[in-house]
């Protein structure tokens, strides 16, 4: 459904993503070979033919190679296929005796379900033979080379007939069919697609964000399906039609179970009168065909051609929706744009001309493309629109720009992808550099992304952004690597020396090369302040708190000086390596009977929440929730949580200030703002702000060097409490809801507690309960909230 006007700039678009691990559940896992001794000693000898597929399957970023086991006689077939269990049977086929049809017959008696393969050398005489025989038996007979490309296009072949109906029904993955009867034709066409479709998938599952989703996004390649005759062709049309990228067919094959010089040009009228837009590509030995092609209204290429191979290759790319989105003017068909990926089509999509665009939207062009890449879900969205559902044509531009946004967004939650400084994605929630452990906080960063994903709170909220802020962990090898390049090791484990001491080595060592140009990317783009943080191997235990014992250190973004914002965070890196081995730190481990040499240390870079104010940045409100309540008010039980929340940074809770004290099950229950009193002598009086000087950032033992204490006034007159504030009214010695009243400004948060205009204490409740079901254990979460967004934006809530 087309959203409305007002709804086009919104983030309004919600996709779940295609459960690739799903896909492909069936596979060809051994094989058995069944030919002559002579067949049997080339194959093994000259053919080496499980290693040769083996390294073909390497070669296309194929797992799971088949095992080969051989026999060369009926009856030690018969036993293996009775003591193995045998996924497929391929055997040479012989016509000096009927070995193999006995065979085939046996087979299906026993094992109906294991697929019958039969291979011959091709001959005019061969040809001619197969046309007599009964083949009911044999699910294909293949021309056979030597060549292992054409085994590895059979195995799949099986494997697509196995799983297409399940894997189109479960995520709506494309099709491919191939409707030939000639055995020479189809076992060289067959390699040369399948080849295509293989370098298709490895260029979109660059897409994945990590390895393992790269493994399972290929699973959503297309599926090819071979028809030899009129009927089976157009069943196989009618039965996938909705998630099918083109048709190629011979000219002429059995119909009706005659032959018919025209069972190809009649197939291709019933599709397009159902589907004008579906590519077709007809073949043929007979050049003249091509004018009944070009009359059709569809391709054509000789069989007899020298360029076959090329000529296949170049249609399949450009008409299936493979390689590049290439824009065209629909008046001259000149290129006028280029789109290589989701996020290039995504970039591009403001700079195509209006004539371009609509031409390739009432064709279909964008959904195909998009399905071509197995991006099932977008595809849909994409295919359920028309330019007339818009008012004008740059409403279309929003309306795809926005959706792209919003599934590179849903893609990206829930997954710590692998960071790649060229394909750094703005939209990555966690992203790590190395392979190491991304530590106790990163892994609760990731799972709260996880959880984020899996209960939907993401989609809680019409105007609420709930998520994590955007983040990239070094894993601990990094730290390992800068330890023993720079001999850090024995400094560090001394006692003789300060923690300034320390903090010098630390900052005159060297980070390993490996990781500089990756953190220079990261300051290129990233154009907030960002937040330095440990994650030690410790830290977020249940069972060992090292909550607030290594630095956090925050730096302010130079857009002016790239350079210098490199240096800051180089210098901030450095200085949370050495915080694991500042005095306070080694007492600490020591005290908790943990070895300080055993210590690893992740860190995280994360985007600081907030808005800018004159010289000074900071969010509107900081907190800490708990599931368990150990002090409750009655009527509170200790199950209801509880929460801490001020206004600034979270270093005014960390340090014991005095935040507002609430449970999340009473929101309007607060002992603070009972009386005037009281919420006069129990309310938040100063809070943090993080100096935005780039000189106000040396690296220090104090991590809170380039934070600064601001009144409450100061707040009122960056006019950042208009949403959280009351007025004491002095006359009537009254607390007043709002903001707008002349008095002084206590930080009450009663438009929030009392009056919900912000429904805090319904996420924090949602978020308490899943964590603490999901871990099992009580639950402690940071949290930051910025209500001072911009015109159209959400409000940011982000768990930290």
């Amino acid at each position: 459904m087309i959203p409305k006007q007002t709804d086009l700039y919104s983030s309004k678009y919600y996709f779940n993503e295609a459960s690739f691990s799903l896909l492909m559940r069936k596979r060809i896992y051994n094989i058995l070979l069944v030919s002559s001794v002579y067949d049997a000693f080339i194959l093994e000898e000259d053919g080496r033919i499980e290693e040769q597929i083996f390294n073909e399957y390497m070669s296309l970023n194929l797992r799971y190679p088949p095992r080969f086991i051989q026999a060369t006689s009926l009856r030690e077939a018969m036993k293996l296929i009775r003591e193995e269990s045998v996924d497929l049977v391929i055997s040479m086929l012989s016509f000096d005796d009927k070995g193999t049809f006995k065979l085939a017959a046996t087979v299906k008696a026993e094992f109906p379900k294991v697929p019958f393969v039969a291979l011959s050398p091709f001959s005019r005489e061969v040809s001619l033979k197969i046309e007599k025989l009964n083949l009911s038996n044999i699910d294909y007979v293949f021309s056979w080379l030597g060549n292992t490309d054409l085994l590895m296009a059979i195995i799949k072949l099986i494997e697509d007939r196995m799983n297409v109906e399940h894997d189109v029904k479960e995520v709506g993955v494309q099709t491919i069919i191939l409707v030939e009867d000639n055995i020479r034709f189809y076992s060289s066409y067959l390699p040369n697609i399948y080849k295509i479709i293989f370098k298709q998938s490895k260029a979109f599952v660059t897409e994945g964000l990590n390895e393992h989703q790269k493994m399972l996004k290929a699973r959503g390649r297309p599926k090819i399906l071979l028809a030899t005759d009129y009927e089976e062709g157009m069943h196989l049309y009618r039965k996938y039609k909705n998630n099918l990228l083109g048709v190629i067919s011979d000219i002429s094959y059995p119909r009706r179970g005659i032959k018919d010089a025209e069972a190809g040009l009649r197939l291709f009228r019933r599709i397009k009168k159902e589907n004008r837009f579906v590519p077709l590509l007809l073949q043929s030995s007979d050049p003249r065909n091509e004018k009944k092609a070009k009359t059709l209204g569809v391709g054509f290429i000789d069989k007899n051609s020298t360029s076959l191979p090329y000529d296949l290759r170049s249609f399949i790319k450009y008409y299936f929706g493979f390689g590049d989105f290439i824009f065209k003017d629909p008046a001259n068909g000149n290129e006028v744009g280029r789109a290589h990926n989701l996020k290039d089509l995504q970039e591009k999509i403001f700079q195509i001309p209006k004539e371009s665009l609509r031409y390739h939207i009432e064709r279909e062009h964008f959904s195909k493309w998009l399905r071509a890449r197995a991006l099932f879900s977008l595809a849909k969205l994409f295919q359920s629109f028309t330019t007339e559902d818009f008012d004008n044509i740059n409403e279309v531009r929003y309306f795809i720009f926005n959706a792209i946004s919003n599934f590179r967004i849903t893609k990206s939650r829930g997954v710590i992808s692998q960071f790649d400084r060229t394909t750094f994605d703005e939209y990555f929630s966690i992203s790590r550099i190395g392979q190491g452990s991304i530590g106790g906080k990163a892994r609760g960063l990731a799972f709260l992304d996880s959880l984020i994903n899996r209960n939907e709170l993401h989609q809680l909220y019409d105007k609420i952004d709930i998520s994590i802020p955007k983040t990239v962990v070094l894993g601990t090898d990094i730290f390992d690597e800068f330890m023993d390049n720079n001999e850090l090791y024995p400094i560090a484990l001394s006692d003789e020396y300060s923690d300034e001491h320390i903090l010098q080595f630390f900052l005159d060592a060297k980070l390993p090369e490996s990781v500089q140009e990756d953190l220079f990317t990261i300051a290129s783009l990233v154009n907030l302040p960002l937040a330095v943080r440990s994650s030690s191997l410790l830290e977020d235990s249940h069972y060992q708190p090292f909550a607030g014992i290594y630095n956090t250190y925050m730096i302010p973004s130079t857009e002016k000086n790239l350079d210098k914002k490199f240096e800051m965070l180089n210098q901030a890196i450095k200085s949370v390596y050495a915080s694991a081995f500042f005095a306070d730190s080694k007492a600490y481990m020591q005290a908790t009977a943990n070895v300080i040499d055993e210590e690893k240390m992740a860190v995280v870079l994360q985007e600081v929440c907030g808005k800018k104010y004159g010289n000074y940045f900071y969010p509107t409100l900081s907190g800490v929730a708990r599931s368990l309540d150990y002090y409750p008010i009655p009527p509170e039980k200790p199950k209801d949580g509880t929460a801490n929340i001020a206004l600034g940074l979270g270093k005014y809770i960390m340090d014991g200030g005095l935040s507002l004290r609430f449970s999340p099950q009473y929101p309007k229950k607060v002992m603070q703002t009972s009386t005037p009193e009281t919420t006069l002598r129990e309310t938040q009086k100063y809070f943090y702000a993080l100096d935005l000087s780039p000189e106000k950032f040396v690296p220090s033992v104090n991590d809170s060097i380039n934070l600064v204490k601001l009144r409450i006034k100061d707040a009122e007159k960056d006019d950042s409490i208009r949403k959280i504030a009351s007025t004491y009214d002095l006359q009537n010695n009254v607390i007043r809801d709002g903001y707008n009243y002349d008095g002084k400004k206590l930080i009450t948060l009663s438009a929030i507690l009392k009056h919900n205009v912000l429904p805090l204490a319904e996420i924090l409740q949602k978020t308490l309960y899943l964590g603490a079901k999901e871990m099992d254990n009580p639950v402690e979460i940071e949290f930051v909230v910025d209500l001072n967004t911009k015109k159209g934006e959400k409000i940011k809530f982000y768990l930290l």
